[in-house]
């Protein structure tokens, strides 16, 4: 984009606004009807801003041997921001980025272009019915930032949902999700409940204030049959300018409590976060 002005489009699910940043040259805020979605600098991509992808960059860089290509799917789009990011920390991985906002795409796609060479490919698509449809094993990481507006649609919280992103998942494949919510958790231990039923490795990374029901935050889900690097976890979100505490084991479990796993029948969308909730990290 050579001038740095605000674009506003109205696509298929909402009003999307890109803002540039006044203190980074060619980096962009993209927000949908409000909401914070995406923050991209396409001059430096390995620059996370929210702290939440930046936690989701944290387990990615733990995972197998540093530089190592994977193969990633992620459902929801947004700005590309983590496939830029893993484009940049792990060249050679191929991507699959799973959007059901085709007019987003296309904003993202004038504006915001992908590196030649990228290796990412976008798929118009509603996230539950591409994974229905993809092959067994065929990812090392799958990872659901999806949100209609500011929540988590209902069918990506269900059980049966659970066990087909298991499915597409290799043997030592990880599952990442963003999650939100607040005390008392209903929604976040019943999604933890889901994902314990059908992954033997659970860990969960979240500010403390958070998990001690102080305020409505993001939580980072982390999925496996293997465990992950939880102590290297540890330490990254630690010293992060907005620390945040990793979870697993006995702790999480009397976290969960006595959540019961979502059936699609009950499967309800993540909470309305209140007002002023999501801001930049």
């Amino acid at each position: 984009m050579s001038e740095s002005i605000p674009v506003i489009r109205a696509t298929d699910h909402g009003t999307a606004k890109l803002m540039p940043d006044v203190d980074r040259e060619r980096a962009w805020l993209l927000t949908v009807d409000g909401a914070p979605q995406s923050y991209v600098d396409l001059d430096a991509p390995t620059h996370l801003e929210f702290e939440y992808a930046r936690r989701l960059g944290y387990v990615l860089d733990t995972l197998g041997e540093p530089g190592r290509p994977l193969d990633v799917v992620h459902l929801g789009g947004g700005a590309l921001t983590l496939p830029r990011y893993l484009t940049a920390t792990r060249p050679g991985s191929r991507q699959d980025v799973v959007e059901a906002d085709r007019g987003l795409l296309a904003l993202v796609a004038e504006h915001l272009p992908l590196p030649d060479g990228a290796g990412i490919t976008v798929h118009a698509a509603d996230a539950r019915a591409w994974i229905e449809a993809a092959r067994d094993d065929s990812a090392d990481v799958l990872i659901a930032d999806v949100f209609g507006g500011s929540r988590v649609p209902a069918h990506l919280t269900s059980l049966a949902y659970a066990r087909e992103a298991e499915r597409v998942l290799r043997a030592d494949g990880v599952y990442l999700a963003n999650l939100a919510d607040a005390a008392p958790f209903a929604f976040l231990r019943s999604q933890l409940a889901t994902f314990a039923a059908v992954f033997e490795e659970l860990a969960l990374i979240a500010e403390p204030g958070v998990l001690r029901g102080r305020r409505f935050g993001n939580a980072v889900l982390v999925a496996s049959h293997h465990p992950v690097n939880t102590a290297a976890l540890a330490r990254r979100t630690a010293s992060d300018a907005f620390p945040a505490r990793v979870e697993h084991g006995p702790a999480l479990r009397d976290f969960t409590g006595g959540a019961r796993p979502v059936q699609d029948e009950d499967a309800v969308p993540s909470p309305e976060p209140p007002d002023g909730a999501f801001g930049i990290g």
